[in-house]
């Protein structure tokens, strides 16, 4: 699909939110944010601190994002945790990024390229709802940390579809150009944010590509 229909389907994800959106999300919880410019399919967001659960694994983006789902499902329901306890809500979106040492955090300018995407590692995030807190979230197992976000600015474009590694890098670059345009200063690299189960049809689907960028 071309960037201008790409475009056209993330401005048409309002839409959608208006009519389908509501019945399939509505009791579901999201990151709380302030949208400080709207200019369809591009947000600029203020969002208040968030506590996540996260895990990292090595290879190509699509399969370690089933494999950190699984994973971090496995926490949240109870199947794998060392004190057991209560279910902890499902929320959305699952956000996805490469993991990568702050020292060697790659500033935001186009769509990273790698020789080996079987040797990226990626790390898969689990929003926590929002009655949380690091003390009362029950214990994760080693492989998965539970951290605060802070509170940032994020740059985003929304999109519909499936979301695959080429849908997501022109969206990179459609995001970036946006930055740019806007005068933001981008801090490290792009974030995928995905809202749907895989059974939802790709019309029907929310994605994000998203970039924390410096508050004025």
């Amino acid at each position: 699909m071309g960037i201008k229909k790409w475009i056209a389907a993330g401005v048409g994800v309002a839409a959608i939110g208006a009519a389908a959106g509501y019945a399939q999300y509505r009791d579901i919880e999201v990151p709380a944010y302030q949208v400080v410019k709207a200019e369809a399919p591009f947000e600029l967001r203020d969002y208040k601190p968030m506590i996540v659960a996260e895990v990292t694994h090595t290879g190509d983006q699509s399969r370690t994002r089933g494999e950190g789902f699984r994973r971090l499902a496995a926490y949240i329901f109870g199947q794998d945790r060392p004190a057991g306890g209560e279910d902890i809500a499902m929320t959305a979106p699952v956000m996805q990024d490469r993991a990568v040492d702050q020292d060697e955090a790659i500033a935001m300018t186009a769509p990273v390229m790698r020789d080996s995407p079987e040797a990226d590692q990626w790390r898969t995030r689990f929003v926590m709802p929002s009655k949380y807190t690091l003390e009362t979230l029950p214990a994760a197992p080693a492989d998965i940390t539970l951290t605060e976000v802070p509170a940032r600015r994020i740059a985003a474009v929304s999109f519909s579809g499936n979301a695959r590694a080429a849908d997501l890098a022109d969206m990179e670059t459609e995001l970036s150009k946006w930055v740019a345009s806007e005068g933001l200063k981008p801090i490290g690299g792009f974030e995928h944010a995905f809202y749907d189960a895989p059974m939802v049809p790709g019309p029907l689907r929310r994605n994000e590509v998203m970039v924390e960028v410096a508050a004025e």
